[in-house]
């Protein structure tokens, strides 16, 4: 069966430095992201973050894959609860003139259970979709982020 990743575009009117540092330091990524304790976008670091529905929160524990400031950053993504699967998240970031080009490809998601709607590609699409068409939209057009 052959799988393709989930990818998810937008493009920001904001400097890719802006945009880097959304996704990167904790204190922005809690204002439009998710809640982590703490994180650095560096190779070989491990972060944990909940997240979920109004149904089930769950435990997301990732790893730094990959960090090429300002343009890439790369990290597993799994469930310890649900111990049968691994996804990778990579966020890849180019510059158009002053705006900003976010190339989201979340690879992995079959792996996840297929029995659980949350789970499910579609709901890891909207997920995504309203994390970089509106959370993150908003916080870097619109907000006075770093």
């Amino acid at each position: 069966m052959e799988t393709k990743p989930l990818v998810v575009e937008r493009i920001y009117n904001a400097p890719v430095l802006k945009v880097w540092r959304a996704i990167t330091d904790k204190d922005q990524m809690k204002q439009w992201y998710f809640e982590l304790e703490e994180f650095k976008a560096e190779k070989g670091f491990k972060f944990t973050f909940t997240g979920g529905d109004d149904k089930e929160q769950y435990l997301h524990e990732c790893e730094v894959i990959a960090a090429d400031p300002p343009h890439k950053l790369s990290y597993s993504w799994t469930y310890p609860k649900h111990n049968n699967g691994y996804s990778v998240v990579n966020w890849d970031l180019s510059e158009e003139g002053e705006k900003t080009r976010l190339r989201l490809t979340h690879e992995g998601l079959e792996s996840f259970p297929k029995d659980h709607p949350s789970f499910a590609v579609s709901s890891f699409t909207q997920g995504w979709n309203a994390i970089l068409g509106e959370s993150l939209k908003k916080f870097v057009e619109e907000e006075k982020a770093g």
